[in-house]
């Protein structure tokens, strides 16, 4: 499509970029941003990660406008969070960190939400929140030792990616499996038909 809107996921994540490709586009530019990612005191997981959306979506349209070839784009934005009750669980950083997760969800059931914010080129904002329930199976120690070992928990929401290694801990997932690896595709593209986008005629040019 000559002259369409461009595309912009406001994502560094192989993983979305991976979803977002599955879903057969290629986005026109991948423009992640730096924001401070401390919970409030008190702020229960779904409106942490619906905040998180909005202000990576915001910062990502500051920086969109500032570039003349992708003013005007469609802007994707998300922040997935895991969640024990109203605890929230980090981006594992630390093998500390990811140890503590795991032995956390372990023989568990857990929530995990991705909240999705779309800017669209007039620049009005929408917005998604979507939840996947999880039940892990016991871990034994040698699961979490091994798990920790190859080192796929290092900056995943929880500790762990449920695309890797880790899908051999889910017993049962109650909604999207898309919202668990980080972009739920059939929200996502709905936002996105929703507000006219075309860029899936990107596959047109594909075949």
């Amino acid at each position: 499509m000559i002259g369409r809107p461009k595309f912009v996921l406001a994502s560094g994540s192989p993983r979305r970029l991976a979803l977002i490709n599955q879903a057969g586009i290629e986005p026109d530019a991948l423009k992640p941003v730096d924001l401070d990612e401390t919970p409030h005191r008190g702020e229960i997981p779904r409106a942490y990660a619906t905040r998180l959306a909005h202000a990576k979506a915001t910062a990502a349209l500051e920086n969109v406008n500032l570039d003349d070839e992708l003013r005007g784009a469609y802007i994707l934005a998300a922040d997935t969070v895991v969640a024990v009750g109203r605890r929230i669980l980090p981006k594992a950083e630390l093998l500390d960190e990811a140890a503590q997760c795991l032995r956390l969800l372990s023989g568990r059931n857990h929530r995990v939400y991705t909240a999705i914010c779309l800017v669209t080129p007039k620049e009005t904002f929408r917005q998604r929140l979507v939840e996947t329930r999880v039940r892990f199976k016991r871990l034994s120690e040698e699961d979490i030792e091994a798990y920790l070992a190859s080192g796929e928990w290092r900056g995943k929401a929880g500790g762990y990616a449920a695309q890797g290694i880790a899908g051999s801990f889910i017993v049962k997932i109650v909604g999207s499996y898309s919202n668990v690896v980080g972009l739920p595709l059939y929200e996502a593209m709905t936002l996105l038909g929703g507000e006219g986008s075309q860029i899936r005629f990107g596959w047109l040019n594909a075949v």
